[in-house]
C-alpha cells in the first residue's frame, strides 16, 4: 500500500467533500422547482411530469452505481472518481443549457449518473486508507456528508437561487468540481484498482442490469406519462424479465458485473436487505411528515420542510457517532440498537395527537433521524468486509442500490395503498350537500363536521404509515443477527 505523504484524514475529507456536493444536488432542486416551472413554462398539469426533474436523478444515480463500482475496483478508483466528477460537471452544464422540460430531466439523469457513482467509491478509497479497526468510522463520516448534503440541499439551493437564479446553482457546480478534482488528484493514492491486463468490465451485463433498475424505477413511479397506472406492469415485467436475463448472464462469468457469490455471504446478503429495510422506513418520513405538517397541521411548505430538518439533521450526527461506537462494540449490536431507536421514534410519531406541541414533534422526530444515522455505518462496514478488497466499490454500490430501490418500493407503496385506505375511510361520509331551504350556519356546521371526519381519516392513515416503518424497522434487525459481532482488528 503506498503510503500517503499528507495522511489518509485529508483525502477522507476531499472524497467526503464529492458525496456531499452531490448529495446537495440530489434534494436542493426541491426549494427551486416553482423557479424552474415558471422558466420553463411548465403548466400545472404537468406538474406530475415535473417530478421527473427529482425522479431521473434518483433513477440515474440508482443505475450508474453497479457499472461504476465496477469499474472503479478494475481500473483504479482515484480514476473513477475524476471521471464521475467529470459526468456530474458536464451533466451540471447541460441542466444549465436545457431549454425544456425533457432536456432538463436528461441532464438530471447524467448529472446524477456521475453522482451516484461518488458514493461507492468513496467508500472503498476510505476501505483502502484506513485499518479494519478504524473501517466503520471512515463510512460513518461519508454518510455523514451524504446526509448533511440531503439536509443542507434544499437551504443551499434557495439562498443561491436568490442571487444567481435556479439556472446558476447548477452552474456553480463547475468549478466546486473542479476545485474537488484538483484535490482529489493531490490527496488519493493513485490506481487502486485489480490487474487491468486481466480483468475486464462486463459491458453487457452492466447494460442489462441498467435496463432492469430503469423498468423497476419507472414501473413505481407516479402517474406520469411513462407510469400512468396501465403501463407501469408492462415497466414491472420489463424490470423483471431483464433481471432475470441478468442473472443468466452472469451465471458462470469470470468477470461478471457483480460477483453473485458475495450474496452466498450471509453478512453481505444480510447488509443489502438491511439496507433496504432502511429505505423503506426513511422514504416514510422523508414524505409524510412534510405532508403531515401541511395537511393537519396548517403549516406552509417551508414550515414543514423544516420540521423535516429536524428528523434529517440528525442522520448524519448518528452517522458519526454510530461508526465510531461499531469500531469499538461491533457491526451487529451497533446497527440493532439503530433500527430498534428508529422503530421508536416512529412509534412515538404514530402516537402524534390532533395537536402535538412542538417539543414532542422535535424530540420523537430527533429520535428517529439519530436511529437511521447509528445504522449506516455499520452496514457500509460489513459490505465491505464482506466483499474483499478486489469487489469493496461493486459491493458498496450494491447494497447503496438495495437502499434506492427500497425507497423507490416505499414510495409506490405510500402511494397506492394510502390513497386506497383513505377512500375506505371516508366511503361512508357523504360530501356536504347544501339542502334548500338550509341556513347558513346549519350548513357551515356540516362543513366543520365533515372537515373533522376528513382529518381523523387523514391521521389514522399517517399513524398506520409511521406504524409500518417501525415494524420495517424492526424488521430490520433480524438481518443484523448476520454482521460480524465485533469489528475486525
Amino acid at each position: 500500500m503506498r503510503p500517503l505523504a499528507r495522511g489518509p484524514g485529508l483525502s477522507l475529507a476531499a472524497v467526503s467533500a464529492g458525496v456531499f456536493l452531490a448529495a446537495l444536488d440530489q434534494t436542493m432542486v426541491v426549494t427551486i422547482l416553482p423557479s424552474i416551472l415558471r422558466d420553463l413554462r411548465i403548466p400545472v398539469t404537468r406538474l406530475d411530469d415535473a417530478a421527473w426533474i427529482i425522479t431521473g436523478y434518483l433513477l440515474g444515480y440508482t443505475v450508474a452505481m453497479p457499472l461504476f463500482g465496477r469499474i472503479a475496483d478494475v481500473r483504479g478508483r482515484r480514476l473513477l472518481y475524476l471521471i464521475s466528477l467529470a459526468i456530474f460537471g458536464v451533466g451540471s452544464v447541460l441542466c444549465v443549457l436545457a431549454p425544456d422540460l425533457r432536456t432538463l430531466v436528461a441532464a438530471r439523469v447524467v448529472q446524477a449518473a456521475g453522482g451516484g457513482a461518488l458514493v461507492p467509491i468513496a467508500m472503498a478509497v476510505a476501505a483502502y486508507l484506513y485499518p479494519p479497526q478504524r473501517l466503520a468510522f471512515s463510512l460513518g463520516v461519508i454518510g455523514a456528508s451524504a446526509e448533511a448534503g440531503g439536509v443542507l440541499g434544499p437551504l443551499y439551493g434557495a439562498a443561491l437561487a436568490e442571487v444567481l437564479g435556479w439556472r446558476g446553482v447548477f452552474l456553480a457546480n463547475v468549478p466546486l468540481g473542479l476545485l474537488l478534482a484538483w484535490t482529489i488528484w493531490r490527496l488519493v493514492p493513485g490506481h487502486t484498482g485489480e490487474d487491468e491486463a486481466h480483468t475486464r468490465v462486463d459491458w453487457v451485463g452492466a447494460a442489462i442490469l441498467a435496463v432492469s433498475l430503469t423498468g423497476l424505477a419507472v414501473g413505481l413511479a407516479g402517474n406520469t406519462e411513462t407510469g400512468s397506472a396501465a403501463v407501469r406492469p408492462v415497466w414491472l415485467v420489463l424490470a423483471a424479465a431483464a433481471f432475470g436475463a441478468f442473472l443468466f448472464h452472469q451465471s458462470g462469468r469470470a468477470q461478471a458485473l457483480v460477483n453473485l457469490r458475495l450474496f452466498r455471504s450471509a453478512a453481505f446478503s444480510a447488509a443489502n436487505l438491511a439496507n433496504f429495510a432502511v429505505g423503506v422506513a426513511l422514504i416514510v418520513g422523508m414524505v409524510e411528515v412534510p405532508l403531515y405538517a401541511y395537511s393537519l397541521l396548517g403549516m406552509s411548505q417551508i414550515e414543514g420542510g423544516l420540521l423535516l430538518i429536524r428528523m434529517t439533521v440528525m442522520i448524519p450526527v448518528g452517522a458519526l457517532i454510530g461508526g465510531y461506537l461499531a469500531d469499538r462494540l461491533g457491526y451487529r449490536p451497533v446497527a440493532a440498537a439503530g433500527f430498534l431507536v428508529t422503530a421508536l421514534g416512529y412509534l412515538l410519531i404514530s402516537r402524534w395527537p390532533a395537536h402535538p406541541g412542538n417539543a414532542v414533534m422535535t424530540r420523537d422526530l430527533l429520535i428517529t433521524g439519530f436511529g437511521f444515522g447509528l445504522v449506516i455505518p455499520p452496514i457500509g462496514a460489513t459490505v465491505i468486509r464482506a466483499a474483499g478488497a478486489a469487489w469493496m466499490a461493486t459491493g458498496s454500490a450494491l447494497v447503496t442500490v438495495s437502499r434506492m430501490v427500497g425507497m423507490m418500493v416505499g414510495l409506490a407503496a405510500l402511494s397506492s395503498w394510502g390513497i386506497r385506505r383513505f377512500n375506505g375511510l371516508m366511503a361512508d361520509e357523504p360530501l356536504p350537500l347544501r339542502a334548500e331551504g338550509m341556513r347558513e350556519p346549519e350548513y357551515q356546521a356540516l362543513v366543520a363536521a365533515y372537515d373533522e371526519t376528513v382529518a381523523a381519516a387523514l391521521r389514522a392513515v399517517y399513524s398506520e404509515f409511521f406504524l409500518v416503518a417501525a415494524l420495517v424497522a424492526l424488521a430490520g434487525i433480524a438481518a443484523t443477527l448476520w454482521f460480524g459481532r465485533r469489528a475486525a482488528r
